[in-house]
């Protein structure tokens, strides 16, 4: 197969079927067949909440060109729905994989999701999804220290599941205190397999929406009373995620990832053009994104989390300010993630 794999990547074999490429060919015979793209076979959906939004989790079974991930990182997923490929970005939920390993994907059906919807609602077995290979830094170091703190909020525990479900895999001995934050137990993800995790998991739920407290300093020292120099990992919600940041005060020891982009309002000064669609409004200081679609325009978008690239456009003149990084660009004719990016005063865009 290896032979086989290395042929099919070769240039001659790429010259011979553009402009499609082999794959295009390949998925025609086998959509399980690929040289070169990441496609998946769903095998099963498993449902794990009811209440509210439900969740799935959801089995897959990538081709052979599927590399494998590291507890932590996540994927790009797309599927097609209306005759458009969708994509948006979730976490692995299963233990660190290796090629064309099996891996699961644990999803909220978002009342404003297609894609979560679509994958909760209507995938079934034999449903084929496209996947990017894994991706990002929210990941755990080698050696392991002796102590870890887990904290996550709501759907921000999947990706620290997918590190809890490794460690124990590789027969961690350390200490392990995780701390997640749900709106109700009906509501609580993993809650099965939480109740029955091993005595060096020590794990802590709170519900605030039925009397828990939400995150403070003071209770996270509580459980934790030298938490500032234990290796953590907080994934969650932008508000959950500030104040964690705040109470380790820029120390050496957080990992966070946000479960999506902060709110972030800058400076409502100047006017935004749509240059493709010849219509100019005033700068209200959220996102190029959203001021687009507030226009009546509906540029591509995937993740709305400056992850996948899909929002992508020109940007022809003025100053944008990455709500993720604070850095400001003033450069012209650059490419920029409108998603992601906020219009400092006048500002034209291609679309």
């Amino acid at each position: 197969m290896t032979l086989v794999r290395t042929l099919l990547r070769s240039p001659v074999v790429a010259a011979l079927t553009s402009p499609h490429g082999v794959d295009r060919y390949l998925e025609l015979v086998n959509p399980m067949w690929a040289a070169r793209e990441v496609r998946a076979r769903v095998v099963s959906v498993e449902t794990e909440t009811r209440a509210g939004a439900p969740v799935a989790t959801i089995t897959l079974q990538p081709t052979g060109t599927w590399n494998g991930h590291l507890a932590g990182q996540y994927v790009q997923l797309g599927v097609e729905i209306d005759g458009a490929r969708r994509i948006r970005c979730f976490s692995v939920s299963s233990p660190e994989s290796g090629r064309g390993d099996r891996i699961t994907i644990t999803v909220r059906a978002n009342p404003d999701g297609v894609v979560s919807k679509y994958l909760v609602e209507c995938a079934r077995p034999g449903t084929i999804v496209h996947l990017s290979q894994a991706a990002g830094e929210f990941t755990m170091p080698e050696p392991l220290p002796h102590r870890l703190l887990f904290i996550s909020g709501g759907s921000g525990i999947t990706p620290v599941m997918s590190m809890v479900r490794t460690l124990l895999r590789r027969g961690y001995g350390g200490t392990i205190t995780f701390l997640h934050y749900a709106q109700s137990p009906t509501r609580q993800i993993f809650a099965d397999e939480l109740a029955e995790l091993p005595p060096n998991v020590h794990v802590h739920l709170v519900y605030p929406g039925q009397g828990g407290r939400f995150f403070t300093p003071m209770e996270l020292s509580r459980l934790v009373p030298d938490y500032p120099d234990v290796d953590t990992w907080a994934c969650g919600p932008a508000g959950l995620i500030e104040k964690i940041q705040a109470a380790y005060d820029g120390g050496d020891k957080l990992r966070v990832e946000y479960f999506k982009t902060p709110v972030f309002h800058g400076t409502a000064e100047g006017e935004v053009t749509f240059t493709k669609a010849g219509a100019t409004a005033a700068n209200t200081g959220t996102s190029l994104l959203e001021q687009a679609e507030a226009a009546g325009l509906t540029p591509e978008f995937g993740c709305r989390m400056g992850i996948c690239f899909s929002c992508t456009s020109h940007k022809a003149e003025g100053t944008v300010r990455n709500v993720l990084t604070g850095e400001e660009s003033s450069l012209p004719d650059e490419d920029i993630r409108i998603c992601v990016s906020i219009p400092v005063g006048n500002c034209a865009v291609d679309l």
